[in-house]
């Protein structure tokens, strides 16, 4: 590995996406975005959508950027949120693909539920209840029985690209269709729930080629990484116990730990923790916690009101020097989870009024303190279900910028946080290209890509405050 090489990831998240240039040498592991767009739901008449081609086209810049800075770049790979899909007929998308967030997502629920009881979805595809949820999309999706194929966010970007129609596994086990135990398609569930089992498309791994990109980007492979953007993310945690956990942290809190087989007892279940698919068939086992989505929904609505952006940094400043908040709210109340006006709903939970200019700071640590208070709870639960003691947890992601954030992790959870690296999810989907291109030589581990890291991006510790 004597010489730096150069690859190429899209990293799409649910509030924005970004391209970016990663270069991988001897010493060397880092990162230059050429690239960032804002990126959510668009209202349309029937719902909550994305703009897959508005999204399109701004990946596709992105990269044309990339490439115009670094010619030498030799592949591509693309990660994205879970769940949400494209259907398509003759290799055309059929309607722009809903965002998850969309309450249709509610009567799939019971169409599924009729047919299939939650126990038995989770013994076989051992993922948390979330309502949104591919399985319960497709039961509320009419225009399923028209597709030939559905692909996820990434898979569908990789589609336009190459022209081949694949499913990365560790976002496919997102879906609640992928057999937990195999890794494979769930064909008999999908049967008996109605849903064509066609639609299904052939599984790939991270590091398998999808295919070369056939446009003016030039014949470059595009490479299967962990598309999920959470497995992508967990390559680059550099865990530094047996008994770590990690929170990957930013629109949601993703709080567990990397397993070499699924839990799929009554009391997983009960506590609606997941298994999904990780690199090298690793299990995340996890919890989804409403994360800064609550923070910024909430700066986005004063935004709004004060006709000029709140500078979230200087906010933060004042929250850490406001008093501890003497009441916390529920981060995953069913009430938060659509956009619009947050503080008029988590004020509601908190029993008060949404404050003035002056208490904004307070407002705010009280939303910090309550994830970080869901944070914690879900750590615990994690530890009790796996039989761990988690002695040190990495949080990564955004929230690791948030120092209130990771100091409210520590005090309540009594464990150390190592907060960093901020890019994780996009250094994962680097350090896996670089890997399936032969960089590292034969044989280099996960252990190995995160020992990259950790000396690469040394984290911050925050020890708890008795």
């Amino acid at each position: 590995m004597s010489r730096t090489r150069a690859v190429a990831a899209v990293d799409l998240g649910a509030t924005s996406g970004r391209v970016m240039i990663g270069r991988v040498g001897e010493g060397t592991l880092a990162l230059e975005q050429v690239a960032r767009f804002a990126n959510g739901p668009v209202p349309r008449a029937d719902g909550w959508h994305w703009d897959i081609d508005a999204l399109w086209e701004h990946v596709r810049a992105g990269l044309a950027e990339a490439l115009r800075r670094e010619p030498a770049i030799e592949s591509i790979g693309i990660d994205s949120w879970a769940v949400d899909y494209g259907l398509l007929r003759d290799g055309e998308l059929l309607a722009e693909p809903f965002h998850y967030r969309d309450e249709r997502t509610a009567r799939g629920v019971d169409v599924v539920h009729a047919t299939m009881p939650f126990d038995e979805l989770y013994r076989r595809a051992g993922l948390q209840f979330l309502p949104f949820n591919t399985v319960y999309q497709y039961a509320a999706d009419a225009r399923l029985a028209e597709a030939e194929t559905s692909l996820l966010v990434p898979d569908l970007l990789a589609h336009r690209l190459t022209g081949h129609a694949v499913a990365e596994r560790t976002n496919a086990s997102t879906t609640g269709l992928l057999d937990v135990h195999t890794g494979e398609w769930d064909t008999a569930l999908a049967e008996a729930l109605g849903i064509p089992v066609r639609v299904l498309p052939p599984l790939v791994d991270p590091g398998d080629t999808i295919g070369t990109t056939s446009d003016a980007l030039g014949a470059r492979p595009v490479i299967a990484v962990g598309s999920h953007d959470t497995a992508s993310a967990i390559v680059a945690v550099p865990l530094s116990s047996p008994n770590a956990a990690y929170i990957s942290c930013g629109t949601w809190g993703l709080v567990g730990l990397e397993l070499d087989a699924p839990i799929v007892t009554d009391a997983a279940r009960a506590a609606n923790f997941t298994n999904e698919g990780g690199v090298d068939g690793r299990v995340r086992f996890l919890h989804n916690v409403t994360g800064l989505w609550l923070l910024s929904e909430t700066v986005r609505a004063w935004s709004e009101a004060d006709g000029a952006p709140v500078d979230l940094p200087s906010l933060l400043e004042a929250a850490s020097a406001a008093p501890e908040p003497p009441h916390l709210f529920d981060a995953n109340d069913p009430s938060l989870a659509a956009p619009g006006d947050m503080p008029t709903r988590i004020a509601a939970l908190l029993g008060g009024e949404v404050p003035g200019l002056e208490g904004r700071p307070a407002f705010a640590r009280a939303i910090v303190e309550s994830i970080a208070e869901a944070f914690a709870a879900a750590l615990r639960t994690a530890g009790e279900l796996a039989d761990r003691r988690i002695d040190v947890v990495h949080l990564v992601g955004g929230g690791a910028m948030n120092a209130l954030l990771c100091q409210a992790t520590a005090d309540r959870s009594g464990r150390v946080v190592l907060a960093g690296p901020v890019e994780a999810t996009a250094l994962g989907n680097v350090l896996v290209q670089a890997r399936a291109l032969g960089v590292f030589g034969r044989g280099a581990s996960l252990e190995d890509l995160r020992a990259r890291v950790a000396e690469a991006f040394p984290p911050r510790r925050f020890d708890p405050r008795s």
